[in-house]
């Protein structure tokens, strides 16, 4: 007979973000319990509420399942004496299996016999072994933890009930003070202590006391609410999923209502009223059928609709006290002009040991023009670019984005619009923050695509320069993220990026401004641009391509990084193919070898002995006059082409010859291979099975 098996943590209310996370862990580390402990088990439902974590798991086995196992012991000449009785390490060896001598037999393994013996371990009865489900109630970790009372533990918030059931038992065990029982409790306000007489009463007991403990019907119930709102008024309210997921781990009983606000407020920009409402207040914004914002909002209360009217109307207090801050920010900044808000930046400090915020923007407006130039951006484009770059972060000094920071770049845009700078200029001053988050939007126009790599780009070689390099989990300025944001942007537009290249272009215009050079640059270039090939690592690894592709890409001469990325591609589609295995193992032989060539010594043609040396010369002179022009695929192609050559090659010739010229010269055209192979790719990283 099985057993459903309830387990509740109770505790005080938790951060709503990370409720999610740690109603999926408990569920994951239940199951693995199960698992290990060899108790089978059908369907497990999670359950989370701000002030519960819970599991409920249905057909649970009454028993372990029996093992039968065979155990080895000692080598037959140890278990044995010189009269052929067991030694004290054969007796020692059954008695420690609980078994007898009798039991032994031998079992030849690699040659050599060895004791062995059988034994049957009964299953333990469920409720013996569910009493260590302690361990995973303490075994769980958070982000945030914290000690209370004279307690070790560290915890999300303090434990103050753990209901654990099997059926209508109680599972006894303790955590910290708190033992386990059959009781939870309901809603703060509205509801009382529960009882549960079976584990399955869980969901319908708890519901009577006014807490939906199930998440998912939870958020069902909250859109349900707000859809009954919006059709009832003829409403448009766009549901983001963050927000929805937040409200629903802040609530245990959900009411959705509306309250209102002065039209007035429509004058600041829609951003602005939908941060205050969603960012700041956790409400729901609401639209006409055109997309228009209205002056109403949707919040959800935890509990019941008795007095919803004045839960409605204190909300709107606080809203309206968050609108006449942002109006009046609003108003004041249309004061100011952008050449004040520059002037300001140049007393706001980007990095002790690198400057200013004005100064950075210098230095991403030359960054800036290299990378314009390279990527083949119009004359308008260059244009509308410098004057983006010369101004993109004056915003960042306006009442507005002081008071709303996430609004960065987006008040930027609209002040830019507002003071009369051109469509181009403005998109460009908003997208240049994108990606925001390292899967994010990213710019759409050329000119904000090429001013977000410039100030990335900025951003990791001065901050490499200064010292200030990512370790571990600390990257207080974002390099990695935004290092990755750059990549993603190349390979979004599909530009040719030489690193190297464009880093010489940029090191010879800041040479030129060594007011803007912080030392260090020379000294850190290597570092850093191993630190972006590491983000194209990320991004490989993301398109799940083997790890030997991805080394060998990354190991290529090349520093392009949409070739780079294009050679992954092209070895991993490769790979699936026959010819593949002949081709790398000839060109990886090739490489291995061309290590001993001298750098001073050159191909003789009159010091061919063969055939096939002579073959092979013409194939590699053939691909060495086209290989600069060739395209990535191309130049695989090539390698493959010479694979048989190659082979050829071996088969008739000793490459380390006793004629030192004879060898030399064989070693130069290996040279000349491995050198062809090593601005593709290194493919001495393929593992070729």
């Amino acid at each position: 007979m099985s057993h459903n098996v309830l387990l509740e943590i109770g505790l005080e209310e938790m951060p709503a973000n990370v409720i999610t996370q740690s109603r999926i862990q408990l569920m994951e580390r239940v199951e693995k319990f199960l698992t290990e402990n060899r108790l089978s088990f059908g369907q497990v439902k999670s359950y989370s509420t701000p002030r519960r974590l819970a599991v409920l798991i249905h057909d649970v086995a009454e028993k372990q399942e029996d093992q039968e196992v065979t155990a080895k012991g000692p080598a037959k000449k140890i278990a044995l004496d010189n009269e052929g009785n067991w030694s004290k390490a054969a007796q020692g060896f059954v008695r420690g299996q609980g078994l007898t001598p009798e039991d032994i037999y031998f079992k030849e393994l690699k040659g050599v016999e060895y004791v062995h013996v059988d034994k049957f371990i009964p299953g333990k009865s469920a409720m013996d072994i569910l009493p260590q489900l302690s361990e995973v109630v303490t075994s769980m970790t958070f982000p945030v933890s914290m000690h209370w009372a004279d307690h070790s533990l560290k915890y999300i918030r303090p434990i103050h009930w753990i209901a654990a059931m099997a059926d209508e038992k109680v599972i006894p065990f303790k955590v910290l003070d708190v033992e386990t029982s059959n009781t939870s409790r309901g809603h703060r306000f509205l509801g009382e202590d529960v009882v549960f007489e079976t584990a399955l009463d869980y969901e319908a007991a708890l519901s009577e006391q006014f807490v939906v403990a199930d998440n998912e019907k939870r958020t069902a119930l909250i859109v349900s609410q707000i859809n009954a709102l919006a059709e009832k008024h003829q409403w448009t309210v766009p549901l983001d999923e963050e927000l929805l997921e937040e409200i629903t781990n802040i609530v245990e009983y959900p009411t959705a209502f509306y309250g209102t606000f002065d039209e007035s407020y429509l004058a600041i920009p829609n951003e602005v009223l939908m941060t205050s409402m969603k960012d700041h207040q956790r409400y729901f914004y609401v639209m006409n059928q055109e997309k228009d914002i209205l002056p109403y909002f949707i919040s959800v209360r935890n509990g019941n609709a008795d007095h919803i009217e004045n839960v409605a109307k204190g909300n709107e207090k606080v809203l309206v006290a968050r609108l006449d801050d942002a109006q009046f920010f609003f108003e004041e900044d249309k004061k100011l002009s952008i050449d004040a808000c520059l002037e300001k930046l140049k007393s706001v400090t980007f990095h002790e040991k690198i400057g200013s915020l004005y100064e950075k923007m210098q230095r991403t407006g030359l960054f800036a023009e290299v990378i314009g130039k390279q990527i083949g951006l119009t004359e308008q484009e260059m244009i509308d670019l410098k004057r983006a770059a010369d101004i993109y972060k004056f915003d960042l000094v306006t009442n507005m984005v002081d008071e709303f920071p996430e609004l960065q770049g987006i008040m930027g845009e609209k002040y830019a619009l507002l003071f009369g700078e051109t469509p181009a200029v403005a998109q460009a001053i908003r997208e240049h923050y994108q990606p925001i988050s390292s899967e994010g939007a990213l710019p759409t126009s050329r000119v904000g695509a090429v001013l977000a790599v410039a100030d990335k780009l900025d951003s990791v070689m001065s901050l490499f320069a200064a010292g200030v390099v990512p370790t571990g989990s600390n990257d207080p300025f974002g390099l990695r993220r935004q290092a990755y944001g750059m990549i993603r942007i190349v390979v979004d537009k599909q530009w040719s990026f030489p690193v190297r290249t464009i880093w010489a272009n940029i090191s010879s215009q800041l040479h030129e401004k060594p007011e803007l050079m912080s030392s260090g640059y020379a000294e850190t270039q290597a570092d850093a641009l191993s630190f972006i090939k590491g983000r194209i690592r990320q991004l490989l690894t993301s398109l799940q391509l083997n790890y030997g592709v991805v080394d060998a890409a990354l190991g290529s001469t090349q520093d392009d990084i949409l070739q780079i990325i294009e050679i992954a591609q092209v070895l991993e589609a490769e790979s699936q193919l026959e010819t593949f295995k002949s081709t790398i193992e000839a060109v990886q032989r090739a490489i291995n070898l061309a290590e001993k060539a001298s750098d001073e010594t050159s191909i003789e043609t009159d010091k061919f002995e063969t055939a096939s040396e002579k073959n092979l010369y013409d194939a590699v002179l053939s691909v060495k006059e086209r290989y600069a022009d060739f395209s990535v695929r191309e130049r695989y192609a090539a390698l493959s082409n010479l694979a048989p050559s190659i082979h050829e090659f071996f088969e008739e010739n000793m490459v380390m010859a006793e004629d030192e010229t004879v060898r030399n010269n064989r070693l130069s055209m290996l040279r000349e291979i491995a050198q062809f192979a090593l601005s593709f790719a290194d493919l001495d990283k393929l593992v070729i099975k």
